[in-house]
């Protein structure tokens, strides 16, 4: 059985940082692309960041470009991603998930996406 379990949330000051990490379990997912989306109350899932498969390739969501960075290792089989200078509009709960086997890491739709972690709350304070 597949699962993705985040950890690394919590409550901080405006500029500053925060690790999210992410470990997959029950397949190896070196094939497939993996990725961060974040929801924020009342609004929609949104798309953060996405890495390709060897880790090579990553795509940012214009509002965290510059201040976000997604990396993989694939011999652990988890994808973390490292925000800093962190805003107030950052607050959201964010939630790990994997692409299709050999999909485009370049996909910002939900729907692009096949597992899901359970998410984890990340809250900036102004």
């Amino acid at each position: 059985q597949v699962q993705l379990v985040e950890s690394g949330g919590g409550l901080v000051q405006a500029g500053g940082s925060l690790r999210l990490s992410c470990a997959a379990s029950g397949r190896t997912f070196s094939d497939s692309p993996m990725g961060w989306f974040r929801q924020a109350p009342g609004k929609e899932r949104e798309f953060v960041a996405t890495i390709s498969w060897g880790g090579g390739g990553t795509y940012y969501a214009d509002s965290v470009k510059g201040r976000f960075t997604i990396s993989r290792d694939n011999a652990k089989n988890t994808v973390n991603l490292q925000m800093s200078s962190l805003k107030p509009e950052d607050t959201a709960v964010y939630y790990c998930t994997v692409g299709r086997v050999r999909g485009g890491y370049f996909r910002t739709k939900p729907d692009d996406y096949v597992y899901w972690g359970q998410g984890t709350q990340v809250t900036v304070s102004s």
